[in-house]
């Protein structure tokens, strides 16, 4: 692994934050408004990665509206002027036409597409573009119609091809292998640990590419060490994603894993802690109505707490036991043998185990587990009941895949 910068002996904010294990301070519900603008509408400056160094700023203009939200890409009804809304409904606006890349720039320059920032000048020129952590980490309700509706902020975006979107890069610094990598990433997940960027290069940090499963992000409060692996708690993240992965102009150490950025001034760890105040008033969304059977759901949270043990580890009411130390000042995790993952991705981060995911809305993102091994929730109950012999009966399975549809 590559060292770049200079070694620092303090680290940021969000480190400090992250090491000490600190209970998630209450909750300021201004900061969180102020959050709301942070999560949705903040670049960090890392328009440094995707318009001077990837160019994607001669990319998107070549898009249309259909191959944008074939990728993933959503847009936000709510930022529509009414005579567009009103033209998308009766479809007299054509998606798919060379034409219709006009339209990609107008919603850009509306900041309807969610998680994507775009600067168009007057005479339609797209200058700059960058991203914001909505991008991964919200999607729409396709209220309008499929890929347009109203914002679900704290939902994970299960269609955004962020590999197939970087690949389009013109760039230099991606190479014909590189490339592939991110072509095999597919729909809903992300490499965060395949490199870094430091304000100027790419660091590659591991190869092959292991890409995980983006996760949602509401129902933090209380969970503290929101990774898959637990290097640190939720600011930590925000700020290892936001510096090193979305190119954000800011300063990021962590000597465990050998990443040392720091770029002046520091437009991310100021803002971490009224982002962290609006993540934490992202709830839980409810199960559809009619979308589980509540007789089975009923008789399976039997089988949860009891033959099939599942509540072992995923304790209420948060359904995991990370935090399960004195004082709760580091993760509790686990060995990825002791749960029968495979531990490549684990090697990669600073603890090499892997945390009990807590248990929320489980009927919105498909696939499960951290690289999306299991396709639905038999899966995941197959996998236990073999891996602990729990011998659960074929009804027993599916009471239990009806119980976790309902959290």
């Amino acid at each position: 692994m590559r060292l770049i910068g200079a070694i620092s002996s303090l680290f940021v904010l969000a480190m400090a934050y992250a090491l000490s294990g600190a209970a998630q301070p209450p909750q300021d519900h201004s900061h969180a408004r102020e959050g709301q603008d942070i999560f949705r509408f903040d670049t960090f400056g890392d328009e440094q990665l995707w318009t001077d160094t990837l160019r994607m700023h001669t990319v998107i203009p070549t898009l249309t509206p259909a191959t944008a939200l074939a990728v993933g890409l959503k847009v936000d009804v709510d930022a529509l002027p009414a005579e567009i809304v009103a033209a998308l409904r009766a479809g007299k606006v054509d998606l798919t036409s060379p034409a219709s890349t006009a339209v990609t720039l107008q919603l850009l320059r509306l900041n309807a597409v969610v998680g994507v920032m775009g600067t168009v000048s007057e005479s339609g020129v797209l200058t700059k573009v960058g991203i914001t952590c909505a991008l991964c980490h919200s999607t729409v309700d396709d209220s309008l119609m499929p890929g347009i509706g109203k914002r679900l902020d704290g939902w994970a975006n299960t269609d955004l091809d962020v590999g197939k979107i970087v690949a389009l890069s013109p760039s230099p610094l991606l190479d014909d292998e590189t490339r592939g990598q991110f072509r095999e990433w597919g729909p809903g997940k992300y490499d965060p640990r395949h490199h870094a960027f430091d304000g100027t290069n790419l660091i590659p940090l591991n190869s092959p590419s292991l890409p995980v499963v983006i996760p949602p992000i509401y129902g933090l409060k209380g969970v503290l060490w929101e990774t898959y692996t637990g290097d640190g708690a939720i600011s930590y993240w925000n700020g290892y994603v936001g510096v090193g992965q979305m190119g954000g102009h800011g300063n990021f150490s962590d000597p465990r894993i050998g990443l040392f950025i720091r770029q002046t001034p520091d437009l991310v760890t100021p803002k971490l802690p009224a982002l962290l105040d609006y993540q934490l008033t992202l709830d839980v969304p409810r199960p559809p109505k009619g979308s589980f059977d509540e007789a089975a759901a009923r008789r399976g949270k039997q089988v949860f707490h009891k033959e099939g043990r599942c509540a072992t580890c995923h304790q209420p009411p948060n359904f995991t036991d990370v935090v399960n130390t004195p004082g709760r000042r580091v993760p509790f995790l686990h060995d990825p043998a002791a749960v029968g993952m495979d531990p490549a991705y684990a090697d990669r981060s600073a603890t090499g185990k892997y945390r009990t995911t807590p248990l929320r809305a489980l009927f919105q993102h498909p696939p499960y587990f951290h690289d999306g091994s299991a396709l639905d929730l038999l899966a995941v109950v197959n996998h236990y009941d073999r891996l602990f012999r729990l011998r659960l009966t074929a009804a027993q399975k599916a009471d239990l895949v009806e119980y976790l549809k309902s959290l």
